[in-house]
Formats: C-alpha cells, structure tokens, sequence
C-alpha cells in the first residue's frame, strides 16, 4: 500500500512538471549544453590539475550520466587525464546512488588509476574515498574501512593541503567512525568524528557538522553518557534548522526522544518524536517512519500503555518488513516482546525474542568481524612501533646535540649528562621491550581462543544437530557459539575485564565444548558471598586455559561422572581465589596417555597465561601465586587435579 501511494505521488510530480516545463525544457537543455560546452573547452585547454578547480567548473553536471561520458570522451581524445578520472567518479556516483554497486566499483577504480597515472593526490583520495562510501553501502565494512584508511593516510602524507584535500580528510574521518560505530568501538568512533569536525568548522560546512555532532551523539549515548549525548544531538539539530534539511531534523527529534526515554522524560519524548513522526510522513522517508513508530511503541511500553504500545510497534514491524529493514525488524520484535511479558504471555514473548534472534544472526558477517579485529589489532601495533621509532629517533637527536656541544661543556657536566642519557635510554628500551612482550602475549592470547580446530569442531557439533533435524538444539548452540566468539573479539581489545565478563564468557565457552562430550561434563560455578566479581579485575580470557586443560586432559578419556567446579574465594583484603577443580584422571594419567599418542599436542595457553598474569600483577601491591594440587584418596589413586590462582586486588 506505502509502496503503491509512493508511485501514484512519483507520478503525479512528474505529470505536473511536465505541463510546468513544456514551453521551457527545449530552450534549457540548450543552454545547459551550451555552458557544459563552454566548461569543456575552458578544462580542456586549460589542463586544470588541481581537483577545486576541475569541480568548480564540472559541479552543475556532475549528476548528468550522458555529460560525463562526454567529459570521459573528450578527455581520452585529449589525453587529458585528470577530467577522465573526474568524470569515471562521477559516473561511480550515479551507479552507487541506483544500487548498480558494481558498476559503480568498475568505474571508481577506473578513476583511481587514471589519478595515478596523472600523479593527482587529491584525485587518488576522492576515488579511494569514493569506493569506501560503495562498500560500506554493501555492508562489506572490512574493505570499506581499508581503502577510507589508504585515503586518510594518503591525504595526511601531504604537507601543503588545499580546501579540497581538507574536506576529502573529514569525509575519510566521518566514514571510518561510522563503521567504528557499527563494530561498537565507540572511543575510537569519537576520535574520528572530533577530527571531522576540526575541518568542517574551519570550512563552516554546517551539513558536515550536524552529521558528525549526530554520530558523536550517538557514540556518547552508547557509552552511556545521557547528557552529554543530548547536547550534541541539540548540536546536531540546531545546524539541520540553519540548512533546513527535514531529514536531519526527523533524525535529531528521534535521536533526542531516545534519551528522553531513557531518562524517563516521558513528556518531553512523546511530544519530540511525535513531531518526528509527522515529518517523517510528510517527507515519506520509510526509515525515519519506522524508527518514529518503533520509539513511540517504546515510549507507550515504558508508560504502560500497552494498547498504543502494540498499534505503534505494529505498524513500525509492517513498515520494516515490507522494505526489509532487518535491524528495524529486530527492534520491533523485542519491544514486543517485553509487550508480552507485561501481557503474562510468555509463548509470543518468547516467539517474538526467537524471530528477533534469528534475523540478527542472518545479519551478522562473523568473517568481516574477524577481519576487522585483525585490523585494529595491526593498527594498534603499527601504532606502537612509530612510538619506537619516535623515541629512536629522538635517542639519536640527543646524542647528536651532546656531541656539537661536548666541547663548550666541562668534563664532569658532560659525564653527568651521559649518565643520565643512558639511564633514560635504557629504561625507555625497557618500556618498549615490555609494551612489544605485552602485545605479543596479547595476539597469542587471541590465537589461541580463536583455535581453528575449536571453531571447525564447534560448527562441526552443531552441523549435526541441523543434520538430526535438532532444530532448537542447533539455535540454541549456535546463538551461545556467536556470542562466545563475540566475547572473545570484545575481550581482546581490553587488557583487563572485570571478573564477571570472565566468568560469563567462561560458562559460553563450557556451554560450546560440552556439546563434543555430550553434554556429560556437569560444570558448575560458585562464588562466594564475600566476593563482588564486577569490581574485582582479571586479564582477559585468562581462565580459558585451564578449563580446555580440565577438559582434555583430566576429562577427555573418563568414562562417566565428569565435573568440573569453578570455585571463587576471597582469601583476605589482598587476595581473591579462583579454583578450578576436575574428577578426571590426574596428570600422571593423563602424561601417559598423551605419551602413547602418534600425534602430540604441545599446549603453550599455561606458559603464555603465567606470563600475562605476572604483567597484569605488577600494578598491584602484591604478585599473583599460582599452584596444582593432585588429588588422590587414601589408597594413592587419582581423584581429579585442582588448580588455585590467587589475584591480587590492592593497587600499589
């Protein structure tokens, strides 16, 4: 029906230009032939080079498909290399806006060699820029964030930059925190966005800056951050009224009326996302129409006013189904859930929350976080190893100025400075040696979660429920599979975590391994009374090891009655005990067995766990302990081993 309207409206606008535009169009379209023309011979006798110029003259026909192909044309004929490029980006974005992405790739890389044999900066940005903004489009946000990345390092390698290359760096830095939004690393997000932002102030573009006052809102409230969040979104707002752009204002009422919720404001959001709403309709955008209806139904849920709740999410999940908003229908259905909770009717609560689990697993690029993890992971690390180099380099200016001034400097002076210098030197070497031994230990860390033949042997479990035709065993396991490797990319940003993430991200990882031992292992945690786990802080991922050693090596070859306990302790104001204890068959067994196997597995997750936990011990007053008691009975025979971790919890 909205789809239907929406052509009937198309068509009737096109009718009434047409009568408006008869007597007109023919003497137009001469004109504009005639000044496009004119800009051709302008260009191409010219030569122009620099990409402001090329666009001054080429701005009011850049959307015209059959100009630019005379552009290209004429440019080959020319040799002109610089208009060719300008005009293939042009053409990628009129494929791009009609969805043709491939076309519009074929085209922006055709322009971005063009700008490489032309030797044009800021042409070579505007395309690489160019194809990030198409697969971001395509929700490939690996490749979209790689070349938004070669396009911001490109562009910053230039000393002198004019007004184009500027902006061309904000459209980079705004691109990049938007796909940081959408893997949820918020501080990195904000870097960016607040980078934007420098360059668009300094160009008083006011759309640039209501856009990244938007994202930066949305980062804030993210994090959790209410009122700071609010105050960029009325940012936001205040530049989308200076330009009147409706769609930014439906966007920034929505925005606020979010955190108006979410502070129980519910007055002051009923009244703002309701004006969103009847912009929304007005300008028929169905994004903006199904977001205005999911807040009210959320508004109405949160005041009970359950009636109005179910119309409004209604009409919002018939909108999202009906143009495949996919993360529109998600929301829709777990408002409606929490709808049939208040409602005492659990089975379309739970219906509903499995539709919503579902769609998002289908959404969810699992090899494009990985890759992405990977990345940052690099980033990271290039970071740290400019650090070194920065610090060499500064190491040797030092040196060099000591040696110009040796001469003019009394002997026990100079001899006191190089002392000095040496013992600066040598603990930066320390420093540097440590940071290198701490992101080693930390990229081992992941390597080792993030084991193939854990992952191969996981999907492998539950492909045999889907082959049984266990089709709730295969959701359940799978759903608890996708948010463990979740965990794990989390985590491996974080040095620490509190021990309650730990604990979490321990039971998901039993959940999964136990499938293989047909769910016999009977695993269990206990914390004691005493102990807060969320304010308590553990490296991350750091328990992981000793229960894949409690599990293969104590459990794997037991018959039956297999535990596995999980024991939390505080031991006194310095310390808190982690014990994991098994009932397998020792480590003496245990050794000979893995003796008489052909193929031996080497385990190095202990070695690299010590080595992280007596890093993360050092800004503590105390050192962690660690010890592995075998447990036997009274007649000698192997009872289980226990493994006890003591963590310090007193900063120094």
């Amino acid at each position: 029906m909205a789809s239907q309207t929406l052509i009937q409206f198309c068509k009737h606008c096109i009718l009434l230009c047409l009568l408006f535009f008869a007597n007109t169009n023919t003497s137009y379209a001469q004109d504009t032939n005639h000044d496009f023309k004119n800009s051709l011979d302008i260009a191409i006798s010219n030569e122009y080079k620099n990409y402001g110029d090329i666009d001054s003259i080429f701005k009011h026909f850049k959307r015209d498909s059959l100009k630019m192909q005379r552009l290209i044309k004429e440019s080959k004929t020319n040799n002109y290399l610089e208009g060719e490029s300008y005009a293939y980006n042009a053409l990628g974005a009129i494929y791009r806006n009609k969805s043709f992405y491939d076309k519009a790739i074929e085209h922006h890389k055709k322009a971005d060699s063009l700008a490489i044999l032309s030797n044009n900066v800021n042409l070579k940005v505007s395309s690489l820029n160019m194809l990030g903004v198409v697969y971001r489009r395509m929700d490939l946000v690996s490749s979209a964030l790689d070349y938004h990345s070669q396009a911001l390092t490109l562009a910053n390698s230039v000393e002198n930059k004019d007004a184009a290359l500027k902006y061309s760096i904000a459209v980079s830095q705004n691109s990049m925190g938007n796909i940081y939004l959408v893997l949820k690393q918020y501080d990195l997000a904000l870097k960016q966005f607040n980078e934007s932002i420098k360059i668009e102030k300094e160009a008083n573009n006011k759309l640039g800056l209501a856009i990244n006052h938007q994202n930066i809102g949305f980062a804030k409230e993210a994090k959790g951050l209410l009122e700071e969040a609010l105050v960029d979104y009325q940012k936001s707002l205040t530049y989308n009224n200076a330009i009147n752009s409706e769609v930014g204002k439906v966007i920034c009422f929505n925005s606020i009326g979010k955190v108006f919720i979410k502070q129980k404001k519910y007055e002051e959001a009923k009244n703002i996302i309701e004006k969103a709403l009847e912009k929304a309709l007005i300008i028929k955008d169905q994004i903006y129409i199904t977001s205005s209806y999911l807040n009210l139904g959320w508004l109405n849920l949160e005041i009970n006013n359950l009636q109005q709740a179910k119309l409004n999410l209604t009409k919002a999940l018939e909108v999202a189904q009906e143009y495949k908003f996919k993360s529109s229908q998600i929301e829709a259905y777990r408002h409606l859930s929490n709808l049939s909770i208040k409602n005492n009717n659990y089975k379309d609560a739970l219906n509903n929350t499995k539709i919503a689990d579902s769609i998002e697993n289908t959404i969810n690029n699992q090899r494009n976080l990985n890759y992405i993890n990977d990345l940052l992971i690099k980033y990271e690390s290039d970071a740290k190893n400019n650090t070194i180099e920065a610090l060499a380099s500064e190491n040797e200016e030092v040196k060099s100025q000591l040696q110009r001034n040796q001469l003019a400097l009394l002997f026990g002076l100079l001899v006191l400075i190089l002392f000095f210098i040496i013992l600066i030197v040598f603990n930066r070497h320390n420093q540097v040696k440590q940071d290198k031994k701490i992101l080693t230990l930390e990229q081992d860390m992941l390597r080792i979660q993030m084991n193939p033949h854990f992952i191969f042997n996981s999907l492998n479990s539950i492909k045999l429920y889907i082959i049984n035709n266990e089709k709730e065993n295969a959701v359940y396991y799978l759903n608890k599979f996708a948010k463990l490797i979740r965990k794990i990319l989390v985590a491996s940003n974080e040095k620490n975590i509190s021990l309650s993430d730990e604990l979490d991200t321990m039971e998901l990882y039993m959940n999964i391994e136990n499938i293989r031992f047909s769910n016999e292992i009977d695993f269990s945690i206990n914390i004691d009374e005493n102990v807060n786990v969320d304010n308590i802080k553990v490296p991350s991922l750091v328990l992981q090891p000793f229960l894949e050693n409690a599990l293969w090596h104590g459990l794997s070859t037991k018959k039956n009655d297999k535990k596995i306990t999980l024991d939390i302790e505080k031991m006194d104001n310095r310390f808190v005990s982690i014990s994991i204890t098994d009932n397998g068959v020792g480590r003496e067994t245990s050794e000979k067995i893995k003796q008489q196997k052909t193929l031996k597995r080497k385990s190095i997750g202990i070695a690299i766990t010590r080595e992280r936990l007596f890093n993360f011990s050092r800004q503590y007053k105390d050192m962690y302990n660690m010890h592995i008691e075998d447990l036997k009975d009274e007649n000698g025979s192997a009872l289980g081993t226990k493994v006890v971790v003591n963590i310090p919890i007193q900063f120094v």
